[in-house]
């Protein structure tokens, strides 16, 4: 079968759940009204509340919740379970869940002052129920962090073989990388001193872009030869590198960095998108991989442990938590109107579900007994790039480089959200203000990541391995758990206000699935953490650990919002009477 088909069947049904799917959330669910003043229009402090035209602030957004999360989640997957059940889940996840879930914790926000939609539980559950969701999503946020940072200083070290013998290192990945980093800061201060329109901007900035990805192999910083490190030493001072830029960032006003990196980064993604087009368009790729790998180990092989894994290994290409965080803690501070979280909630999360199937696209072209296959995501998302952008005569090495730097450039702009986000929810919790606060905050939120990519970790076996294959499940499954949290927030605030009586089952029901498969994946965590030859062995090992703090956490927000909705439905019927 010609993998065309397949993704562009899957675009077709995002579109068309985006004009009605989409349509009847906007009108029905969450009724969005542009007479309202959002709270970037009322506070407008110019440095957190903004409010951004949705071409702008879509860019940013987009960025910020489409990092390595639906390229890295859907490979890993794909490899595991087979591209199909993966298709399966992000198409139907990102239409019924994802979609809500984003929309829903953007407009509650944007409703609720632009507060966090920690905030929103708390003022709709309890104070209780808040403070253990505000324990809960550091935790997370820390994970992914650990996660990202791994996989991201990974291709800073690592080389990519090609067919034709070339290898390209990643000190040209580190160097474009750099130089990346560097445009966006000179890109906002000239918007801020108005000296450049944002269309002017854009004109100038994107090509300063292409060459600095261009200029990578020219000049890489290679520590293993400049420094004398190891391959293992110099991925570790990458992740150091990545974690100090990650400070100085969350630290920042959001127009000096993350307003331009998000709106650059934007386009970066939409580019990717197009050079898929152009190769699945163009390249007559034929489907290769294994629609199902374990379905002749029979029935128990197939469907365990697929559910729950799948659900939590896709991740961010169907649900992802870590959106509730970006919408309700710097998108909604910069809505202009309330009906662009249409566009920018629900848009951008099928989008991100767009990105998810392209990324199952570079999998299915491999051959099972491909090597690539057994490769880190990174590079298997930035070879399928190469080969697409050969076929317009752009040179392979050049397209795997944009590969990489693209999946970079990514996981940059979740990063530092992520740290932003840990900071403030310090803040909250401890009340810590002025420059000193947030410098302890931030550098509490990087400390704990910090620890784990400075060590090193081994498997069973005492053998070395990357940080990220040991967390992705576990971030996987506390960020589908946030999901449900959020979602379930979303479900009190909209029984106990929205206008048709019903519209709080559209996230209610979704809830419910989150949570059923989110939480059997930590189960499955904790048992075959403790759970050895059949014998209970209780180790220090990090993973089994979280995953039981996440579990009773998630157990006892649970317990509070039944008895929250419990006392509202009380509260309806004693004012029918």
């Amino acid at each position: 079968m010609n993998i065309l088909f397949i993704v562009a069947g899957a675009a077709v049904l995002f579109a068309a759940a985006y004009r009605l799917y989409g349509r009847f959330l906007a009108r029905r669910v969450f009724a969005l009204d542009d007479s309202r003043v959002t709270p970037a229009a009322s506070i407008n402090d110019g440095l957190d509340y903004i409010p951004t035209p949705a071409r702008f602030l879509s860019g940013q957004h987009f960025s910020a919740i489409a990092a390595a999360g639906p390229i890295t989640g859907p490979i890993i997957a794909g490899i595991a379970f087979g591209w199909a059940p993966a298709l399966i889940w992000v198409v139907l996840g990102a239409v019924l869940i994802g979609g809500v879930h984003d929309m829903g914790a953007l407009i509650a926000s944007v409703r609720h002052k632009a507060r966090s939609i920690t905030e929103v539980l708390k003022e709709n559950v309890s104070r209780r129920a808040w403070l253990l969701f505000m324990i809960f999503i550091w935790i997370t946020l820390v994970y992914i962090i650990v996660a990202f940072t791994d996989i991201t200083s990974s291709s800073f070290v690592g080389t990519i073989a090609m067919e034709n013998g070339q290898r390209i290192g990643g000190g040209a990945i580190a160097t474009s990388s750099l130089l990346y980093l560097a445009l966006p800061l000179a890109m906002g201060l000239l918007l801020r001193k108005r000296v450049l329109s944002l269309t002017w901007a854009t004109v100038i900035f994107l090509p300063l872009v292409g060459l600095a990805i261009w200029a990578g192999p020219h000049i890489p910083i290679d520590l293993t030869s400049l420094l004398g490190l190891s391959a293992a030493s110099a991925q570790k001072a990458w992740s150091v590198f990545i974690l100090a830029y990650c400070f100085v960032a969350s630290i920042i006003p959001v127009w000096m960095l993350l307003q331009p990196r998000g709106h650059l980064g934007g386009y970066f993604l939409y580019a990717a998108l197009i050079t898929c087009a152009i190769g699945l368009i163009g390249g007559g790729f034929k489907v290769s991989y294994p629609a199902f790998t374990r379905a002749a180990e029979g029935p128990a092989a197939f469907w365990f442990p697929m559910f729950p894994l799948l659900f939590i290994t896709v991740a961010c290409g169907a649900c992802s938590g870590f959106h509730a965080l970006v919408g309700s803690g710097t998108t909604s501070k910069q809505l202009a109107r309330e009906s662009d979280a249409k566009f920018i909630g629900y848009g951008m999360m099928l989008m991100e579900g767009l990105v998810a199937v392209i990324s199952l696209a570079c999998v299915m072209i491999l051959a099972k007994n491909d090597p690539l296959v057994h490769s880190s995501p990174n590079f298997i998302y930035a070879s399928g790039i190469g080969r697409f952008l050969d076929l317009i005569g752009i040179p392979a090495e050049y397209g795997i480089s944009f590969g990489l730097m693209a999946f970079a450039t990514f996981v940059y702009d979740t990063l530092d959200v992520c740290t932003r986000l840990g900071r403030y929810i310090i803040h909250e919790i401890t009340g810590w203000k002025g420059p000193i606060g947030r410098a302890a905050a931030t550098l509490l939120t990087i400390g704990v990541p910090a620890v784990f990519l400075t060590a090193t970790l081994k498997d069973a076996s005492s053998n070395p391995i990357p940080a990220w294959k040991i967390f992705w499940n576990l971030f996987g499954a506390s960020n589908q758990l946030l999901a449900a949290l959020a979602l379930m927030a979303v479900s009190i605030w909209l029984y106990r206000t929205a206008r048709a009586r019903k519209a709080w089952w559209v996230a209610a029901l979704p809830s419910f699935w989150m949570f059923l498969m989110s939480n059997w994946a930590l189960l499955v965590l904790m048992r075959d953490g403790w759970l050895k030859d059949g014998a209970l062995r209780l180790s220090g090992d990090a993973v089994p650990v979280v995953a039981l703090i996440l579990f009773l956490l998630a157990a006892l927000m649970a317990g509070e919002t039944i008895r929250s909705l419990w006392e509202a439905r009380g509260r309806r019927r004693v004012a029918a009477v």
